[in-house]
């Protein structure tokens, strides 16, 4: 009965449209979709690369990325700590406990994720896709973009898992970020915060948001998976 009170409680909280979840909210969505499409940026080529590409110590790399795409997110949270405090060699941007920290912790975290899965989509279609693009007389760059144009499905779906391990990360952005009030409170660290407090209706609420935006994610991933 008492679970029941609380699921009703938090809908009540969402639908009065509270301040402070609003811009819980809101903080978690910029934090996490800016980290996301920076790891984007840079790990989308990066697992194309090397996923066509043959170089020395090849193996020795990608064992690294699969390593990295299971870091536990207090070790990277302690490293982004350490090298963004006064005493880090980027102590200097007066970085640690703002937003910036805590999109500098996701994106070490989900850029390995986006690289490892893209990767295993070009190791698996990507020579095909290039011995066509060479039949066509494309130069590198048209390539390249042939490339994502094709394998898009699988860059959409690392793209996706690396957001939903960004959005429900607590570890990492607890450490950088201090989940202080007004400033670097997000979601998770809101909930994780709440349940010790015992103000299970507000973390609740804040669950229902968190299940509905990965709803919404999954049906999107669907939706462009059926549409192929």
């Amino acid at each position: 009965m008492e679970f029941i009170t609380g699921i009703l409680s938090g809908f009540k909280l969402l639908i009065a449209m509270d301040k402070e979840i609003i811009e819980i909210v809101l903080l978690s969505l910029f934090v996490s979709l800016s980290a996301t499409v920076i790891s984007a940026i840079i790990a989308t080529p990066l697992g194309i690369l090397i996923g066509i590409k043959s170089f020395k110590l090849k193996g020795i790399v990608v064992r690294v990325i699969y390593t990295m795409m299971s870091l536990p997110p207090v070790i990277v949270g302690l490293v982004v700590y350490m090298l963004l405090s006064r005493k880090g060699p980027l102590g200097g941007f007066s970085l640690l406990f703002t937003p910036p920290a805590m999109i500098i912790a996701q994106v070490c975290l989900i850029t390995p994720i986006i690289t490892g899965l893209v990767y295993n989509g070009t190791k698996e279609k990507g020579a095909e896709i290039k011995r066509v693009a060479k039949a066509l007389g494309a130069n590198p760059t048209q390539t390249l973009f042939l490339l994502i144009k094709e394998l898009r499905i699988n860059i959409f779906t690392a793209i996706i898992s690396g957001y939903g391990r960004a959005i429900s990360e607590v570890g990492a952005v607890m450490i950088v970020g201090g989940n202080i009030k007004g400033q670097t409170r997000v979601m998770t660290t809101a909930i994780t915060m709440l349940r010790s407090m015992g103000d299970y209706q507000t973390g609740i609420a804040m669950g229902i948001v968190l299940l509905t935006i990965s709803f919404i994610i999954t049906s999107i991933l669907y939706h462009y998976q059926q549409g192929e």
